[in-house]
């Protein structure tokens, strides 16, 4: 690896497409418009809220640590490492859709990728999560945060290209950390309980933090462009710490930022996903922020989580993923429950309400993949 993070010897990727100089968020022939192969899967008609043969299935974190063969090609190789191999990051993202017939892969990469692509001095520290060296806490802080150029990630671009060749038919899902929880790491460190240096920041230097945020969209929605360039049928923003804020904190210091983003990326016409954990109360908020899907975790009701969001927007969620440890008949039981609270929606894409839990069995993934298309077969005509 060469000191900026590339592999040795690898070269530049070729220049993106042109843009369309009438509307500059969206490229002149996008592969992503054009591909009518992944514009009928099962995925993408639910998150359009059309017609569907069956409920779509796949699962947050299904690339990775629950399986054996992920755990075998990524022995003795950093997790920031991995995600700067494009054959790596492909054979990983393909697992999941060999071994479980999901309806779509989700590509492997980490939500910290983009900052330490600009140079963030971070490592993923195993058993903690990503830790930042220098925390962002002051203006001068914040000039530290440069541009995402496409350059940064060359081998995303390389890794989406292979992918896309490999899935055919399958939709890949690109994504990024939402700029709330990207600020989290920075100005807590690493991982926090109650984020309460985050806070503090958003409370006590607003302008200071509305200008971080601002900062941390411009990248997310560089990094997203770039998978969407690429051959990404739709992406999705995690905000996984964003549950920590109330609504009225959420919509003065945070959806602006996360509206910019969706902003961004609205003229490339691919489902944008929005997806936190401990939501409930922000729901309609997140669909408001720019979200064609709305990710929901367990704690609330599919048909609930509609009444939250309001008609427009597709639904993505929602079984508890510590359910997977009970029995073959618990988990069809808790899987009705989700299906028939999500009977009455517009678009469903069927999920976990969080990622896969590490020592989930695989085969349990497999067949409740098998089952909720077998018990949604026929689909909504």
């Amino acid at each position: 690896m060469s000191a900026n993070g590339r592999p040795s010897g690898q070269q530049t990727p070729p220049p993106q497409k042109p843009q369309n100089p009438q509307n500059p968020q969206k490229p002149q022939n996008s592969q992503n418009s054009q591909n009518s192969q992944t514009r009928d899967s099962a995925f993408l008609r639910a998150c359009r809220r059309e017609a569907v043969p069956h409920t779509p299935v796949w699962f947050m974190r299904q690339a990775g640590r629950s399986l054996p063969e992920y755990l075998k090609v990524r022995e003795g190789i950093p997790m920031l490492e991995s995600c700067m191999r494009p054959e790596l990051v492909t054979e990983i993202t393909l697992q999941p859709v060999r071994r479980h017939k999901v309806d779509a892969a989700i590509y492997f990469s980490d939500i910290v990728v983009p900052l330490k692509a600009i140079g963030v001095d971070l490592d993923i520290k195993p058993g903690v999560g990503p830790v930042v060296a220098e925390p962002i806490r002051s203006r001068a802080d914040l000039e530290r945060l440069r541009e995402l150029t496409p350059e940064d990630v060359h081998y995303v671009t390389e890794a989406i290209g292979m992918l896309t060749g490999e899935l055919g038919a399958t939709p890949l899902i690109g994504f990024a950390g939402a700029p709330f929880t990207l600020a989290s790491y920075l100005v807590e460190g690493g991982p926090s309980r109650n984020h309460e240096h985050t806070k503090a920041l958003m409370y006590g230097d607003p302008q200071l933090w509305a200008d971080l945020l601002d900062r941390l969209a411009g990248i997310t929605a560089a990094f997203l462009k770039v998978q969407i360039e690429a051959g990404a049928s739709a992406v999705q923003l995690f905000d996984s710490w964003v549950g920590a804020l109330s609504p009225a904190d959420y919509r003065r210091s945070v959806m602006p930022a996360s509206a910019k983003v969706f902003e961004a990326v609205a003229g490339y016409g691919v489902p944008r996903i929005h997806f936190g954990v401990g939501t409930g109360e922000l729901l309609g908020l997140m669909g408001e922020a720019g979200a064609d899907v709305v990710g929901v975790d367990w704690r609330v009701p599919m048909d609930e989580a509609a009444r939250r969001v309001g008609p427009g927007k597709a639904l993505q969620g929602n079984l508890d993923p510590a359910v997977l440890f009970s029995t073959r008949e618990a988990v069809e039981a808790k899987a009705d429950e989700v299906l028939a609270a999500a009977s009455g929606l517009e678009g469903h894409v069927f999920n976990l309400g969080h990622g896969v839990l590490p020592t989930t069995d695989p085969d349990a993934l497999t067949w409740l993949v098998e089952y909720v298309h077998e018990k949604t077969a026929g689909g909504r005509g």
